[in-house]
């Protein structure tokens, strides 16, 4: 296989296709599955030439003869509910989670008949790295190591990148040799990531691999920049904008009208519940928290706009949340907010698999790490 031939990738638990959005012109797409049917539409509203090779269903009802030889890349972005500390870390025996099982018994198969991808990319919450003390990890990596690969993780946020707070693992596993430079490790081996490695047993400690990635140039776009005109959206009435302000602690109101007195303040506001009563809570720092899938009112992100004594507050719109998610404009959303917001709050972010690709994954393989057909 020719070294300057496109990379094929599989792309499992594929979303709205951010990974394959990141991961650019230089791949090719050979199989894409996701059991949603909002996901599977928005992905294939947007890469319609994938629609022949697009499974909808569930992972565990993959045939692996449907998967192509030697793939350069299995990605998978396998449901990270039961990783998160939303979802109560059932771990990897988790119904969302163990998902991952499913994925993983195709590249098994692979495997057995000679034609496993070259890399493998998991990516999830970083809540991987300590579920259920760390076991969860551990059982990933000896699966990983069961079939022949050698791995390391790096933790990535994405607010490098874009002006959203959402930092997530990427652990990068691969069956062919690493050249000098692409380890060593990076910024992005952080003590999470480097206690998550000193947990695991010797064996599996010694194919760890400290992947090297760069640091990327410094962000230069704030949560403001991203946000549609003042009259294009709806907001919301002056009495909820006072509730919203009375669930704040004090602190909070007292940093917003200091903020404000200096212009307009922009502050990300999340709803939570502190001791069984509700509490709003912002930051001013220029970024949005975490996009989170809208399976209730106080996991919807909310905006507070303040300049002197005015106030207003209204909901993150679906495409401030694409952009937010590193998406271009002419990215097609779902018909509804909300459906658009669940695509948003369960994606990679695009920059984040643009930098992984170029600095680590294309290199990696355009250096010798492709499995010859």
């Amino acid at each position: 296989m020719s070294r300057n031939a496109p990379l094929q990738f599989l792309e499992f638990f594929a979303g709205g296709g951010m990974a394959r959005a990141g991961l650019g012109p230089a791949w090719t797409c050979a199989f894409a599955n996701d059991f949603d049917p909002l996901k599977a539409g928005a992905y294939l509203a947007n890469f319609p030439e994938d629609r022949s090779h697009f499974h909808l269903g569930d992972v565990w009802a993959i045939d692996p003869a449907r998967l192509t030889d030697h793939p350069d890349l299995a990605w998978a972005s396998s449901p990270c509910q039961d990783f998160s500390l939303a979802g109560g870390r059932a771990g990897l025996q988790g119904g969302r989670s163990g998902a991952f099982f499913g994925f993983w018994r195709l590249m098994q198969a692979l495997n057995a008949e000679g034609r496993a991808p070259s890399v493998v990319v998991i990516e999830n919450v970083v809540g991987l790295l300590t579920s259920h003390g760390g076991e969860d990890f551990t059982a990933l990596c000896a699966a990983l190591s069961r079939e022949g690969y050698r791995f390391g993780a790096l933790e990535i946020d994405a607010a490098a990148f874009v002006p959203q707070s959402r930092p997530r693992v990427f652990v990068i596993a691969t069956r062919g040799a690493v050249p000098a430079g692409m380890t060593g490790g990076s910024d992005w081996r952080t003590p999470a990531i480097l206690a998550a490695r000193d947990r695991l047993p010797a064996d599996l400690k010694a194919g760890w691999i400290d992947w090297r990635l760069p640091a990327p140039p410094t962000r230069n776009s704030r949560l403001a920049d991203l946000l549609e005109p003042d009259e294009a959206v709806r907001w919301r009435s002056p009495e909820q904008t006072e509730k919203l302000l009375q669930q704040m602690s004090p602190l909070h109101r007292q940093r917003l009208q200091v903020a404000a007195a200096g212009g307009r303040a922009v502050a990300a506001v999340f709803r939570r519940t502190r001791k069984g009563a509700p509490m709003a809570e912002i930051r001013l720092d220029g970024l949005a928290g975490c996009l989170r899938t809208p399976r209730g009112g106080s996991s919807r992100q909310m905006l507070v706009f303040a300049e002197g004594e005015a106030v207003r507050s209204r909901f993150l719109t679906g495409r401030e949340a694409a952009r937010l998610m590193g998406l271009a404009d002419d990215y097609k959303l779902p018909n509804s907010q909300t459906g658009s917001l669940h695509v948003m709050g369960d994606g990679v972010c695009v920059p984040v698999v643009r930098w992984l690709a170029e600095g680590l994954l294309e290199p990696l393989l355009r250096a010798g790490a492709r499995v010859a057909a």
